[in-house]
């Protein structure tokens, strides 16, 4: 299948293997596109022939895309991979966006990485398909080194977006010696990941798992993750005290915690059998080949542009 696969210039995550997973199971003329996200009309007009392609897949800021929706519903064939879509259904600058921007873009397929949220958004009319996320499977790996960092976090708590999970982690905080970190990508953060024991995360109220979740899974650490839902789980093959540990409480959290401090080989299990499952399921080689077949089906069909729409699109501005 010969694909156009638009993405993001600078994004936070390093998410080069993930292109190559998606590459390596279709013709795939990939471009990355910085300022050019702005005004999607021109550079399809200067830099696209959309009828080559079987699909055109945009892994675009939601912010661009919402602004040009006028163009966009004009894009023939087109596929939205989208990992922010949880915020459709949290309380934020873009709580429902998500939901009116896909009414506006019926024939669009959606990828979401949630399991819960393409199940809402299915319900709500959009054709969405559920791709988990994962993780760069040739920058993280267990080093097999000392685990000198008992409990640990790292990312960002600072964006107004993640309140919450930084109240979780200040409330761990407060009843255990839980090290929250920052780190570069790469070298650095591989380190990190590899001298924690207990990963901590608190994706508190995301409907979904955080690729952190993934990536400290791959490193070999035990993962302590707020509990997504039985529904979210399943969809994962997340099994509680076997391949992670779940939580909803912080007395939650310090219970199974001094379990696993009273059993380090009940520990080390559940560490290598969440290793072995993210290794298996999630590596970024695997989650392309899951985008590459969740393009596969076809697609719905257009309503034909009412006739201004079509005279606009074919302005020069």
């Amino acid at each position: 299948m010969k694909i156009l696969l638009l993405v993001q210039k600078e994004q936070r995550v390093i998410l080069d293997r993930l292109y190559d997973g998606i590459a390596a199971h279709t013709d795939c003329d990939l471009r990355w596109l910085g300022d050019e996200q702005a005004d999607l009309k021109r550079y399809f007009r200067e830099h696209v022939r959309a009828q080559d392609y079987e699909r055109i897949v945009f892994f675009l800021r939601f912010k661009q895309e919402i602004r040009q929706v006028g163009f966009i519903r004009s894009v023939p064939n087109l596929v939205i991979l989208e990992h922010d879509a949880w915020q459709n259904y949290f309380p934020c600058k873009y709580r429902g966006r998500f939901s009116a921007h896909y009414r506006r873009l019926p024939a669009a397929r959606v990828l979401s990485s949630g399991f819960q949220i393409s199940e809402r958004l299915r319900a709500e009319g959009t054709d969405a398909v559920f791709v988990p996320k994962g993780y760069d499977q040739t920058l993280l790996r267990n080093l097999g080194t000392e685990r000198d960092i008992e409990l640990g976090f790292v990312g960002s708590v600072k964006s107004g977006i993640y309140s919450e999970r930084k109240a979780m982690l200040d409330a761990i905080a407060h009843e255990e010696p839980l090290m929250t970190v920052r780190t570069q990508s790469g070298a650095e953060y591989l380190e990190m990941l590899n001298r924690i024991r207990f990963f901590v995360s608190a994706d508190v109220g995301m409907s979904e798992y955080m690729i952190k979740n993934f990536e400290a899974m791959a490193c070999g650490c035990v993962l302590f993750a707020y509990d997504q839902g039985a529904a979210e789980n399943s969809a994962l093959g997340f099994v509680d005290m076997e391949n992670l540990v779940l939580y909803r409480s912080v007395n939650e959290l310090r219970d199974k915690l001094s379990r696993l401090r009273a059993s380090p080989e009940l520990a080390a299990r559940i560490a290598a059998k969440g290793q072995t499952l993210v290794e298996r399921e999630y590596s970024f080689a695997r989650i392309g080949e899951r985008v590459a077949a969740a393009l596969r089906p076809p697609l719905r069909l257009a309503a034909p542009s009412a006739w201004w729409e079509r005279l606009r699109l074919q302005l020069p501005f």
